[in-house]
């Protein structure tokens, strides 16, 4: 399985497509399937939120997660796919600069 970042992070995606509308994008802006195995992951405008679509063997899965603080670092396309490893899309999500590995906010509990 390969991650495939979308070219959409040079325009943002519509964070308010759901399954249908980011695959939908796949198709016919990736010229890829949603069901190749690979997995898709879309960042909003602001860079606080990701989408992740995917497929299993039942359908069509997908993941939201949006920074209370910080931005999810996003690498610059030029071919419009860019492959990471599982370990370097782990530490995007997790708001780390994946190509330099260092925190860009530190995790706060707010009372």
């Amino acid at each position: 399985m390969s991650v495939l970042l979308s070219p959409l992070s040079l325009q943002a995606a519509d964070m308010r497509n759901g399954f249908n509308g980011l695959a939908s994008k796949v198709q016919n802006v990736l010229k890829d399937d949603p069901f190749s195995g690979h997995i898709f992951v879309f960042r909003g405008r602001s860079g606080k939120m990701v989408k992740i679509l995917w497929a299993d063997r039942d359908g069509l899965c997908l993941f939201a997660k949006r920074l209370e603080r910080g931005r999810f670092v996003w690498p610059v396309t030029r071919e419009g796919k860019v492959h990471l490893t599982p370990a370097q899309l782990s530490m995007l999500l997790e708001g780390i600069a994946w190509q330099h590995p260092k925190r860009t906010e530190r995790p706060g509990i707010r009372i």
